[in-house]
């Protein structure tokens, strides 16, 4: 039996490597324009909700007067039963 070929190794040009740098660079400056976009995106989020709150926290704000006044109105409505039941 024969030995195994000992491993001549692998070469990798300077051309290549300098290709397959200028790709992963490539890639990376796509990243973070995309995560530039993201991140601009989640400050109009932001925003919008922040809006959204204030609006629903002044609708909430005025909203408080009618639940009071229903009951005014329904203790007014037994007052004036009562006083009806009572008159002869």
């Amino acid at each position: 039996m024969t030995s195994p070929a000992p491993d001549a190794g692998v070469y990798i040009s300077p051309a290549q490597t300098h290709a397959e740098v200028r790709r992963i660079a490539d890639g990376q400056i796509r990243m973070e324009a995309k995560l530039d976009a993201i991140l601009g995106d989640q400050r109009e989020h932001r925003e919008t909700i922040a809006d959204h709150e204030s609006r629903l926290r002044r609708l909430e704000a005025g909203r408080w007067p009618l639940p009071t006044i229903g009951v005014l109105g329904g203790l007014a409505g037994t007052v004036v039963a009562v006083i009806a039941l009572l008159r002869p």
